[in-house]
């Protein structure tokens, strides 16, 4: 940095992914918000993104940090109501309008929100956030590669720092990158611009696993970008295909260090790679009667059924029993280990008690559409209050309270509000080994290898009824532009780079928003 003056950093987040597809709004409650020093302490120990960034700061001397509020979803959901959105976004807003000047922002954010109202949450936010700080305060975001890049969430920020795997695993490290480019911005070492190519597609399965699929050639090329001289940022991001909005797509970019030319002919390059492979990328689904046949014709180890349809860290309701009634159906007679989202069979667990037997019903308590409840007679093994840490990350969970019910064969995790389930925190937490169970049904599309599909007898992707079905011909969109693949035939791609510079103007006064 120039010289040796101490440089003020502030930090704030809003993450959320949802489906718009799920029934269910999204509330203020959903999230925890955290607030001024508390941000820093939480994220101090765990591997998300601020806590990368907060590990690049913390090393300098001559960094100051300004943390305002931080609002983070519990898990990904439905649609955000406008109520929420506005009391979030205010508290955000004027945590930052209080904060003393500032040299630079970190705004940690996912990118796949959407509110009733509002399809870009977080291009609007940003854009306060630029009307408050004004012009010249850099900003540089962080986001999901399941985030939808719009050209408003460019046009207000210095630059974009995306992941680069999936499953992710680079959290820590996307912060890290984000940390280290803003502190080159704000000692004027580098002058980022950024170009963006949309692609029409919409893209799930297999291929996309960073490690083994084909999206790796696309990934590793952004990599490489990051790593060459003059290239600050690049990713390909797919987006979420849940989430139903007018900007929804697959889009690449680079951002360079002031050339602009390079930064069109990369993230061109990036669109290209992806679209050559995109007709791979989808996932063969096993029908749900095939899969629950299959489950009960195995007769060792166990039978991983994904039921990637009702993904609560895609931002589905969570409260599907269709794998459970099809394996019922079928008179599957061996173990099976299912969570469910329930509030009203958790709290008919509580009422009964431990040790003792439960009536309830089971599933469709949230999306009445799609699932109809179970009436279940079972026995409560274990009462929690639901809160947990994750297995990845040690970020703190909460499923609010929690029951273990057994039903017959089928041990029953039903939490009272959706948690993410990329990993096994939420099983193991409540004593249950997926390994010792004949069947497990896993509410997330990928998780990394290690939790599931290592040791799993067979591992299936099963097409159930859900808001985040990858059978995405089954769930109606309307919003997103079109034609768009898969939803259309014969979808052509004419590649087109768009350009974002932000050109960055002196304070006309020493404190620039503290009368905005």
């Amino acid at each position: 940095m120039e010289g040796d003056a101490m440089k003020r950093i502030l930090i704030a987040e809003c993450k959320q992914e949802v489906s718009t597809f799920n029934p269910v709004l999204s509330g203020y409650g959903d999230f925890t918000l955290r607030r001024g020093a508390d941000i820093l302490s939480y994220h101090r120990r765990v591997s998300s993104e601020i806590g990368g960034a907060l590990s690049v700061f913390d090393s300098r001397a001559d960094v100051q940090l300004v943390p305002t509020c931080s609002a983070h979803f519990i898990t990904s959901g439905g649609t955000l109501s406008n109520t929420a959105f506005e009391r979030i976004a205010g508290e955000i807003l004027a945590s930052i309008k209080a904060a003393p000047p500032v040299d630079g922002v970190y705004f940690s954010l996912h990118g796949a929100m959407a509110t009733e109202s509002e399809a870009d949450p977080e291009g609007w936010l940003l854009g306060e956030t630029r009307r408050i700080l004004g012009e010249h305060v850099p900003i540089v975001v962080s986001l999901d590669l399941h985030g939808i890049l719009t050209d408003r969430m460019l046009q207000h920020c210095d630059a974009v720092v995306a992941f680069h795997t999936y499953p992710h695993v680079d959290f820590f490290g996307t912060g890290e990158r984000a940390a280290k480019l803003l502190l080159r911005i704000v000692a004027g070492e580098v002058r980022p611009v950024t170009a963006k190519v949309t692609v029409p597609a919409l893209v799930r399965g297999d291929e996309l696993i960073t490690e083994t699929g084909l999206i790796r050639h696309a990934v590793n090329a952004a990599m490489a970008i990051e790593r060459s001289p003059g290239g600050l940022s690049a990713a390909m991001m797919w987006g979420n295909p849940f989430t139903d909005v007018p900007a929804l797509a697959s889009n690449s970019f680079v951002v360079t260090d002031n050339d602009p030319a390079r930064a069109e002919r990369e993230a061109l390059h990036l669109a290209n790679l992806f679209w050559e492979h995109h007709q791979k990328m989808q996932v063969t689904l096993t029908k749900l009667p095939d899969a629950a046949r299959i489950t009960k014709a195995n007769d060792a180890g166990t039978v991983v059924l994904v039921d990637a349809a009702d993904a609560t860290s895609s931002g589905a309701s969570g409260d599907s029993n269709a794998i459970l009634c099809a394996l019922l159906e079928a008179g599957y007679e061996g173990t099976a280990l299912i969570p469910i989202v329930d509030p009203y069979a958790v709290s008919a667990a509580f009422a009964a008690g431990i040790g003792n037997s439960v009536k309830t019903n089971i599933g469709g308590a949230l999306d009445h559409a799609r699932f109809t409840p179970l009436p279940v007679e079972g026995r409560v093994r274990m009462l929690s209050d639901g809160c947990f840490h994750s297995e990845t990350t040690r970020e703190l969970w909460q499923a609010g309270r929690t029951a273990v019910i057994q039903f017959g064969n089928f041990t029953l995790i039903v939490t009272s509000r959706a948690v993410s389930l990329y990993d096994r925190a939420l099983f193991l937490a409540h004593g249950c080994d997926p390994r010792h169970f004949g069947a497990v049904v896993v509410k997330s599309p990928h998780c990394e290898s290690q939790m599931f599909r290592d040791w799993a007898a067979r591992y299936i992707d099963v097409d159930a009824p859900g808001s985040t079905s990858a059978n995405l011909h089954s769930l109606g969109h309307t919003r997103c532009q079109r034609p768009i693949f898969p939803l259309d035939e014969n979808v052509e791609f004419t590649p087109q780079a768009k350009l974002f510079i932000r050109h960055r103007h002196k304070p006309h006064q020493e404190h620039p928003h503290e009368d905005s």
